[in-house]
């Protein structure tokens, strides 16, 4: 592609992120179904199967850079979208109708042990990327390894959890999920959702592909720091899926399946740096370690906020945004604006 004026690069980009859009709305409605008829739960079904495929862009982005060599990219997109898959949240509460905020809406509080998950698998990068190529195990770095092991055991921990009537409740001001029954859905509607599940995973990993060549070629074209374009605009564009899908969760009433979406989703691209140290042959968190601690930070502190929110249960929503979210922007904003800084 790097042989493309700059105007059809962008158009391409575009495209691409447009189909991460629609295909994110298509994957939310047929997780609303999967989780009822296999009884996932709508917590470790969006915590499972919505942030696994939302994060396949993260996982064509990484193979592509690591394996062409630009680390800083694909450490910056995993760890930038950490605060930007975070600011999704406050970009769905403001699709809530009612006055309470989306973090009094969630029926469990399994989602603030998801956000607490995402804390320290968000801390272990942090730490690991202050870790030498020395550190490694061969090929992979030692924080990489800490990384996945936090992970799987945090989903263990979840899963073992995730039915426990004490963290459950229900709140009569609450409107349940649309599509909630006491049935399970009909057989063909079940096939229905696996194969549009499987078309939107698809498409979703092709227009990953195709925004990693494209966002690396206009990020040489203007003059743009790797981890600094692969935290903004890059994580923006391959954050659609949850946005979407967050959206989407909203309005089915799928509360608490939106914040396992986004924290399943942040927590589970962090391991993909196991991906990327195997294929770029060393620790890729070495690389750029200043403004990617920085902007894991910010992603860290604005998670904080909507734990808190969810313990919290705020009533209020002011200018149609929680406060929870209000904080959030702030912490993005101001994010960003650090991020600018570090990377110079």
């Amino acid at each position: 592609m790097s042989d493309l004026p700059t105007g059809v690069l962008v158009l391409i980009f575009v495209a691409a992120a447009v189909a991460t859009w629609i295909a994110g709305v298509r994957l939310a409605s047929a997780t609303d179904v999967i989780d009822e008829a296999y009884g996932l739960g709508e917590a470790l079904g969006g915590m499972i199967l919505l942030s696994i495929v939302g994060s396949l862009p993260e996982v064509a982005i990484t193979v592509s850079a690591a394996a062409s060599g630009n680390l800083g990219i694909a450490a910056g997109n995993l760890i930038g979208g950490v605060a930007m898959q975070t600011l999704v949240l406050a970009i769905a509460d403001r699709f809530v109708r009612g006055d309470r905020p989306l973090t009094a809406l969630a029926s469990s509080l399994v989602p603030a042990l998801e956000g607490i998950l995402v804390i320290a698998v968000v801390g272990t990068t942090m730490i690991s990327g202050l870790l030498p190529e020395s550190a490694a195990v061969g090929r992979v770095g030692a924080g990489t390894i800490a990384i996945v092991v936090i992970w799987a055991v945090g989903m263990k921990v979840l899963d073992g959890v995730r039915n426990r009537p004490d963290l459950t409740f229900a709140d009569p001001g609450v409107p349940t999920a649309r599509s909630e029954t006491d049935e399970q859905p009909p057989k063909d509607a079940t096939r229905r959702a696996l194969v549009v599940f499987g078309a939107g995973a698809v498409v979703t990993l092709f227009a990953g592909v195709v925004l990693e060549r494209s966002g690396n070629v206009l990020a040489d074209n203007w003059g743009i720091n790797g981890v600094l374009f692969g935290a903004t605009i890059l994580a923006a564009a391959t954050a659609l899926p949850e946005i979407s899908t967050g959206i989407a969760g909203v309005r089915l009433h799928r509360y608490t399946l939106v914040f396992g979406d986004m924290f399943g989703g942040n927590a589970f691209q962090l391991t993909l740096f196991l991906f990327a140290d195997l294929i770029a042959g060393q620790p890729v968190l070495s690389s750029e370690g200043a403004a990617n601690a920085f902007i894991a930070g910010t992603g860290l502190v604005m998670t904080a906020v909507y734990v808190t929110g969810l313990i919290l249960r705020p009533r209020r929503r002011y200018l149609s945004l929680g406060l929870d979210s209000w904080v959030a922007v702030l912490v993005y904003v101001l994010g960003i604006w650090g991020l600018t800084v570090v990377a110079r």
